[in-house]
């Protein structure tokens, strides 16, 4: 479902255990109309084939690819394997694809460390514009992107619409902490991981709503707004998780 300019729909890593048709099935009975397919399980990179076949079904069931996720992680995987990832990424029908920036926050990291991660991100950035596609940085502990200063820093020093960012909040922040990071890096995000978490807890997005009517006023459509993970794991869940999302979307027209 499309509301108010919001694309709505589903990370597929959400549901590892299920093959693609079932999860093309789950959602548009949900009523999403897209999905951000992983590269771990669902749609591995180099596997023609498979990629092919997730393009057949959602052109059956009137399905789209939002973006790719991949765990090509800069910094770390060998920049020569890019291609194959943006390859892949065109065949599922979509133009951005979902990064890892490097393998530790930037805080924690040298100088020359860092001068090496950027250097791999301008590489990244120029073989993304060649490709006409977009690289999205997550926005994950553990990562340079970790921090908002440092995803803004890397932004505005690479300066490429060809290379951007994802955001989510961190459940190890309260709300507003959450929301300062969200406006941080509104101006550079293009897709938005939805979830209602607390530390390790997971709840239903039914229960998290205030705190995302907050963040969705920074985060204005055009967007991406992607469900990931279940609070039960459950693919039956998928439903009210899809319902509590398109209530949230109707509320900001």
């Amino acid at each position: 479902m499309t509301t108010n300019t919001y694309q709505l729909g589903l990370v597929s890593i959400s549901f590892r255990q299920h093959s693609p048709k079932e999860i093309i099935q789950a959602v548009k009975d949900a009523g999403l109309t897209c999905i951000e397919w992983g590269s771990d399980v669902h749609a591995p990179p180099k596997d023609i084939a498979k990629l092919q076949e997730i393009a057949n079904l959602q052109a059956m069931y009137g399905i789209t690819c939002s973006s790719y996720g991949t765990y090509f992680r800069l910094g770390h995987t060998p920049i020569e394997e890019l291609p194959a990832y943006i390859q892949a990424a065109k065949i599922l029908g979509t133009r951005i694809l979902r990064l890892w920036c490097g393998t530790q926050n930037g805080q924690d990291m040298t100088p020359e460390a860092k001068a090496h991660l950027w250097e791999q991100c301008r590489q990244a950035a120029h073989i993304a514009q060649e490709n006409d596609v977009i690289l999205c940085m997550e926005c994950h502990h553990g990562t340079f992107t970790q921090y908002p200063q440092d995803a803004v820093d890397l932004m505005q020093n690479l300066n490429s619409p060809h290379f951007q960012m994802y955001w989510q909040p961190f459940q190890w922040l309260d709300t507003q902490g959450s929301f300062a990071v969200a406006t941080a890096v509104a101006p550079y995000t293009h897709h938005v991981h939805v979830f209602n978490w607390a530390g390790d807890n997971r709840y239903p997005l039914a229960d998290g709503l205030d705190a995302w009517r907050t963040y969705l006023t920074v985060l204005p459509a055009p967007r991406a707004l992607l469900l990931e993970f279940m609070p039960d794991d459950k693919l039956t869940s998928l439903r009210d998780e899809a319902y509590a999302l398109q209530c949230l979307v109707n509320e900001v027209r």
